[in-house]
């Protein structure tokens, strides 16, 4: 069993296009129309045929709604995505105007930082010591 598909909620895919590909720099690598919204996914360029991140549109989910306030609010990241040199990493997207709620830290030899994404989530960024 592997993980090949996860997912982040949105309220506005295109928004959430825009981010994870311009900002963050995934690789737009399905987008199926499905009526108003579309089956539409992203994979890291370092991984083209590695697990996919689905931006999930939430719209009509008053319970996926409470729970990112809730998480937002908390300052509880949604989820996390693994980076080779995180100081490197911060720069870069803090450049690029991405907000971040918890600057670089450590914890237990691994570094990590949040930032909130523009869709409602705080997602993690961190590295691992080699």
């Amino acid at each position: 069993m592997k993980i090949t598909l996860t997912s982040v909620s949105v309220g506005d895919q295109n928004a959430a296009l825009e981010f994870y590909t311009k900002k963050l720099g995934f690789i737009k690598k399905t987008d199926i129309p499905m009526g108003d919204v579309s089956w539409l996914t992203v994979v890291s360029p370092e991984n083209l045929d590695g697990p996919e991140l689905v931006l999930e549109p939430n719209a009509g989910y008053p319970a996926m709604k409470a729970l990112k306030e809730a998480l937002f609010k908390d300052g509880i990241p949604f989820t996390a995505f693994k980076v080779d040199n995180l100081d490197t990493e911060f720069v870069r997207l803090r450049e690029l105007g991405v907000r971040f709620t918890q600057e670089p830290a450590e914890s237990a030899g691994i570094k990590y930082a949040v930032f909130d994404d523009t869709c409602g989530n705080l997602i993690q960024i961190y590295q691992q010591p080699d």
